[in-house]
């Protein structure tokens, strides 16, 4: 991903409330599971670390990086921007492609 590809995507996210949160329990199957299933309507996502998570969001930050089913726009603070083109139904990524 391109500059920006990442900066267009990163303000497209600018008003998106975090669907995917990461608590105490860290990291596990059942949130990548979660991010993905809300990633395939929306194409853009936000994941927020709360407070109480006992992984460090470097961490979680490189552990989401290993997945090659999406891809991270970047970190805000504890908020975890991350995209997947919906091939089928396409809305971001065609706003995109229009702007070229």
């Amino acid at each position: 991903m391109n500059s920006k590809k990442r900066a267009f995507l990163k303000k497209k996210a600018h008003d998106l409330e975090p669907i995917v949160r990461i608590g105490k329990e860290g990291l596990n199957e059942n949130l990548i599971k979660s991010v993905l299933e809300a990633i395939d309507s929306r194409e853009l996502i936000k994941v927020k670390i709360l407070q109480n998570c006992e992984e460090d969001k470097n961490l979680i930050y490189s552990k989401l990086m290993d997945n090659k089913e999406f891809e991270l726009v970047g970190m805000i603070g504890r908020t975890i921007i991350i995209f997947k083109e919906n091939k089928e139904k396409p809305i971001i990524s065609l706003e995109w492609n229009n702007r070229k």
